[in-house]
């Protein structure tokens, strides 16, 4: 097997990772909001440093634009306002369409039967969830929102077709970017509301990111 490209800084940028994820998720439950802010932006490109680091010959060339992608969607939306919130949104949505691109690279759509039952699942989910949220959105987000989580379950669908990590993955961003819809429907919040879109925001992408990493090094990847 080919070496990664260098083990010991990817050991290095995984704990960063795993340090300022935890950070992140602490400064939502105290309410710190200035590390809220600090801490976001950064952990998306500690992730793709570590997927650069870790590579190997078969690494997908997409995985790091994704991760990165991602990093934009985080940035805007911090900004607020509805323009940063769909340019952010579109951003997420580059990243969804490199995801989808990678897994059918990867084999997605080999199984057709087994594609077509999981596809199948999602759709189904995905249109009860817009007939529920519909009628609280605004006009001018109602069609954003339906393009989005419908690309957005694409990547589950595919993911699941790869690994089952990134399977995982898949439906927990599919499940973050939920939560997140609800408060533009004007939803009543769950407890923990913010905590829990953030935790399954960053296991979604690092489940997705090892998933990938194991299905084209044929071995797991380190954890955190």
């Amino acid at each position: 097997m080919t070496p990664a490209r260098d083990p010991r800084t990817a050991r290095v940028l995984l704990t960063a990772f795993a340090a300022v994820s935890a950070v992140h998720l602490l400064a939502i439950a105290v309410h710190l909001t200035p590390v809220q802010y600090a801490t976001k932006p950064l952990l998306m490109p500690l992730l793709a440093a570590w997927v650069w680091a870790l590579a190997r010959p078969g690494t997908p060339r997409l995985l790091v634009p994704a991760l990165l992608f991602g990093a934009g969607g985080d940035i805007l939306l911090e900004v607020g306002g509805t323009v940063a919130f769909l340019a952010g949104m579109g951003s997420f949505a580059a990243g969804h369409v490199c995801y989808v691109t990678m897994f059918g690279k990867l084999g997605a759509f080999a199984d057709r039967r087994r594609l077509l039952l999981t596809a199948a699942g999602y759709a189904a989910a995905w249109a009860v969830l817009i007939v529920l949220l519909w009628p609280g959105l605004d006009a001018g987000m109602r069609v954003p929102v339906a393009v989005y989580s419908l690309l957005l379950a694409s990547t589950a669908v595919t993911a699941a077709q790869v690994h089952w990590r990134a399977g995982l993955g898949g439906a927990l961003f599919l499940l973050s970017d939920t939560l997140i819809a609800t408060d533009l429907a004007g939803w009543k919040h769950l407890p923990a509301h913010g905590f829990l879109i953030m935790l399954t925001y960053l296991v979604g992408q690092y489940l997705l990111t090892t998933g990938t990493l194991a299905r084209t090094a044929q071995e797991e990847p380190p954890r955190v």
